[in-house]
Order: C-alpha cells, then sequence, then structure tokens
C-alpha cells in the first residue's frame, strides 16, 4: 500500500508511488541509465519518501553550477572529485561523504582521468528526478 507524500512548503508536492512489495532488491549496476548530459549518466532506486540517485562522472563532464531547495546527500563511491559548495571547494575520493545544504550553489569536477560513481540522497523525494523510479513501479492494471 502507498502513502501519499506531504506537501513540502519548499519543494512542492510529490504525488502517491505504488512501489511492488514492501522490499526490494536490485543491483545498481542493473538500474536503468538516463543520460543527463553530456559525460553524466544517472539512475535511480528509492521508495515514497526518500530517492538515491546513483552518478557516473566521465572526465571533462559539463560543470553545471546549480542549487535547490533541499539537503543533499553526497557518498563517493569510485574516483575523485572537487565539489564546489558554496564557493568551497571540499576534494572528495572513495568513502567521502558531504552534505550539500539547502539553497547552495554547487557542482562537481572530476579530478583526473577516471570517472567518479557518486550516490546521492534525497529525502523528500526529487519531483524532477521521480521518474527515475519509474522500472520500480507496480504495473498498470
Amino acid at each position: 500500500m502507498s502513502t501519499p507524500n506531504p506537501t513540502q512548503a519548499d519543494h512542492g508536492t510529490t504525488a502517491p508511488r505504488a512501489f511492488i512489495a514492501p522490499a526490494q532488491l536490485m543491483n545498481w549496476n542493473d538500474l536503468p541509465r538516463e543520460k543527463m548530459r553530456p559525460g553524466i549518466e544517472r539512475a535511480g532506486f528509492g521508495g515514497d519518501h526518500v530517492l538515491c540517485q546513483f552518478a557516473w562522472v566521465q572526465p571533462g563532464a559539463t560543470l553545471r553550477p546549480h542549487s535547490h531547495d533541499f539537503d543533499q546527500l553526497v557518498v563517493v563511491v569510485e574516483g575523485e572529485c572537487i565539489f564546489h559548495v558554496g564557493g568551497v571547494p571540499h576534494a572528495c575520493r572513495p568513502g567521502s561523504l558531504l552534505r550539500v545544504p539547502p539553497h547552495t550553489e554547487h557542482y562537481i569536477e572530476v579530478v583526473g582521468d577516471k570517472p567518479v560513481f557518486e550516490i546521492d540522497l534525497f529525502a523528500p523525494v526529487r519531483e524532477d528526478y521521480a521518474h527515475l523510479m519509474d522500472h520500480q513501479r507496480e504495473p498498470a492494471a
């Protein structure tokens, strides 16, 4: 049974999501990927109230400073990069954990010639990224 997400004052309303089962097991290597822009692919996995975005960022990928109205937690799994957050560079390597505060401009810059694989956590689910979980939904009856 799906529970609707509450309205978020600074994030908009999210629609109820219907998932296949109370628990789901998948491998991030098997998730359908979406090309975000040149040099960046992403995939998603989540539930009614949280989204895990998996991002593969190539050296030389286009930098795009941006901000949003919610926290973003970042886990660097592979590669080295600099996360620029609020004008401050943060050198990251595998195992690095970073919190990007709301309303703070940020972007990733790959260091060296190896791609970066990182995981972003968003709660509540970003409405503009919710489609990344479509592969988890129950088929229409």
